[in-house]
């Protein structure tokens, strides 16, 4: 199993998982061009999208999703209007080709939002955007994954000196908002183990967040904890340009 973050952030996310029966695409937050794009590095088209998991009803994950039938839609109830979805449930199992996938809720505010537990071949990628906080009722289900894609949204310092309204900065900052680095962090701990090659942080903000800001928080986080972060391959996705994780062999 591999992934390609095609982009992660305010501005749009969408994220294709590839197994090798299967192509799932996680959130369709940007414009069917980027994503075509994507595919065709693949050499694959939207025809071989074999379905689409929704994490919640924001525009950044949800905006495009009219380029794809309802009947490849995948979302907890109420995330997206009217009968445009396939209806699943927390916590219960499905399966899309030959990949096992298991929605579990996060904390943001949003309709039902949720993450995505996907496992084939004896590994497991999990994938947790816009939560305000981890909730640790799920690390039953998520512990030790291979991969593990995870928000990482804000410095905390970097976002009150932006020129936010208060109301929105208490908003992101709020149990149903957004992980800052360090809360990241402690939650990746939480959630990685023996199996877990890659951790990657995703919706970093571009006003309060940067890169090095982040790593250097995990970097902090971790040595904290005592936990040696070479271990891991540690990365941040982008905005803008693509990223490749996984078992990806090309």
């Amino acid at each position: 199993m591999f992934f390609d973050i095609i982009g992660s952030g305010s501005k749009g996310n969408a994220t294709l998982v590839f197994s090798s029966k299967t192509t799932l695409l996680i959130d369709m937050g940007l414009p069917l061009e980027r994503v075509k794009e994507e595919l065709e590095k693949f050499d694959k088209t939207i025809k071989d999208v074999d379905g689409i998991l929704i994490t919640h009803n924001h525009a950044d994950h949800y905006r495009s999703i009219k380029a794809f039938s309802p009947k490849k839609m995948y979302s907890l109830e109420g995330t997206i209007p009217g009968s445009l979805s396939n209806v699943i449930k927390e916590y219960e199992p499905f399966v899309i080709g030959d990949i096992k996938i298991t929605a579990f809720p996060t904390s943001h505010d949003a309709t039902n939002p949720c993450g995505y537990m996907l496992e084939v071949d004896d590994e497991k990628l999990v994938y947790m955007t816009d939560t305000g906080t981890y909730l640790s009722r799920n690390t039953y289900l998520v512990k030790d994954p291979d991969y593990l894609v995870i928000e990482s949204n804000h410095d905390i310092q970097m976002l009150l000196h932006t020129n936010r309204p208060m109301q929105l900065i208490q908003r992101i900052m709020s149990d149903y908002g957004h992980l800052c680095n360090e809360d990241s962090a402690f939650a990746t701990l939480e959630i990685i183990g023996e199996h877990t090659k890659e951790i990657i942080l995703a919706h970093l903000s571009e006003e309060a967040n940067a890169p090095e800001v982040a790593l250097e928080s995990y970097q902090k986080v971790f040595k904290y904890k005592n936990v040696d972060i070479s271990r891991y391959k540690v990365r941040c996705a982008n905005q803008w340009a693509p990223l490749i994780g996984g078992n990806y062999d090309n």
